[in-house]
């Protein structure tokens, strides 16, 4: 698991949440019956344990098992007598996984450029952040039945010139760093805030 980026370490030692970086990882989790063995696999279970559930064979679920296990994307965590046999135990190396948008850049261009553009950089890696982040709530909420405190603002502004963009974005700096400041106490439960400007893309929500 060394190719991977995990965060959050859960009592059991498990990751909370799990990036893929690597393209062996990914087409690894291509296969929705791999998919589908993730999800059964929160808990150490056997092959055929979890080829009862699935509706599927031990000896299918022992393929999928051994690709999955070479990609880091689940471990083997102990043995059970089951009768006159011994069952190898595995579980899922991580409670989520996410796809890190790295893992489909082949060219240096974007490392480049990343490496050119530092505030470009931060927005690239506090949106992977965000989105480790999201995958961890949505399971407290989904499986422990968490109640998340969370709020997200999507607005758009424009501006007629450079030097009104400047403007803004020192005033919106501005405005949040007292913002920070005042609600910036250490000791009390702590929260993330992400405060983030851009050109619109193609791709943005309408």
């Amino acid at each position: 698991m060394s190719d991977q980026q995990s965060d959050q370490q859960t009592p059991e030692s498990c990751p909370a949440v799990l990036s893929i970086q690597t393209p062996e990882a990914l087409q690894a989790l291509s296969h929705p019956t791999r998919v589908a063995m993730l999800e059964a696999l929160h808990e150490p279970r056997s092959a055929a344990a979890v080829g009862r559930e699935l509706g599927q064979t031990r000896q299918r679920m022992t393929y999928h098992l051994k690709a999955l296990e070479g990609a880091g994307l689940v471990e083997r965590v102990g043995t059970r007598q089951n009768g006159n046999f011994v069952e190898t135990l595995f579980r899922a190396a991580a409670r989520a996984f996410v796809v890190s948008p790295k893992v489909t850049w082949s060219g240096p261009q974007r490392i480049d450029a990343l490496r050119a553009q530092h505030s470009l950089g931060t927005l690239v890696g506090i949106g992977e952040q965000l989105q480790r982040d999201a995958a961890v709530l949505l399971d407290r909420a989904a499986y422990d039945s968490e109640q998340i405190a969370s709020a997200a603002i999507d607005a758009e502004v424009s501006f007629a010139s450079d030097a009104d963009r400047s403007a803004f974005m020192r005033e919106y700096l501005e405005a949040t760093k007292e913002l920070l400041d005042r609600y910036g106490a250490k000791g009390a439960k702590p929260y993330r805030v992400v405060l983030a400007i851009h050109p619109r893309t193609e791709g943005s929500m309408q």
